[in-house]
């Protein structure tokens, strides 16, 4: 995959996204501050722009992205997505292409960036909740097309924020809910859906 045709898959990771923002601000809203929604459109419109001006290789492109990112405030999202976003460009390739096993080790990369500030397993009602299996979908891919491993990624990480709707909130302000949040997906992880949707389109 050239970085071009994996800059048109960000591209319309950060498009799903901002178009279920007021979905994510609806569920945000139910035991959180409904922000969420507006939180995901700044993240993914970040990386959308950083996304279209990058001149450089793969590995440069999701750098400014996660700058991009990073300049952002408000919402306990940014720093994470920050976080997921660097550990991808610490893991990526400098050129111009990347095939499956170059994603694996990307996105492998990304997810232990991001567990080393995060303390979230499958389970606690969080964006870990759609990242973690799809990212396991991702090491588990046994085909050679990278089509094939972004489908299998998106329905791991659909299932798995689906799955949120079982569980207790145990972090963040939705913490204090308790069981009333069973029933009730968790944002960030339909957001991380949406994002691993998009990046199957």
């Amino acid at each position: 995959m050239t970085k071009a045709e994996f800059a048109v898959r960000l591209q319309n990771a950060c498009a799903a996204v901002i178009g279920a923002e007021q979905e994510l601000s609806d569920i945000d809203a139910r035991f959180g501050d409904a922000d969420h929604g507006l939180t995901m459109s700044k993240i993914a419109g970040a990386i959308s722009g950083a996304v279209s001006a990058s001149e450089g290789g793969i590995q440069s492109m999701l750098d400014d992205a996660a700058m991009a990112v990073m300049e952002l405030n408000g919402g306990s999202a940014v720093p994470l997505w920050n976080t997921w976003l660097d550990g991808m460009q610490e893991n990526a390739p400098d050129g111009n292409e990347i095939d499956v096993e170059g994603l694996k080790a990307m996105f492998a990369g990304a997810l232990e960036a991001l567990e080393d500030i995060s303390g979230a397993k499958v389970g606690d009602k969080t964006m870990m909740d759609a990242l973690i299996p799809a990212t396991e979908a991702v090491e588990a891919y046994e085909g050679g097309d990278e089509a094939g491993l972004f489908a299998a990624a998106a329905a791991a990480a659909e299932a798995g924020a689906e799955n949120s709707k079982n569980f207790v909130s145990k972090f963040g302000r939705a913490k204090s809910y308790g069981e009333q949040t069973i029933g009730t997906p968790d944002a960030g992880a339909v957001s991380m859906s949406y994002f691993f949707r998009g990046l199957a389109e």
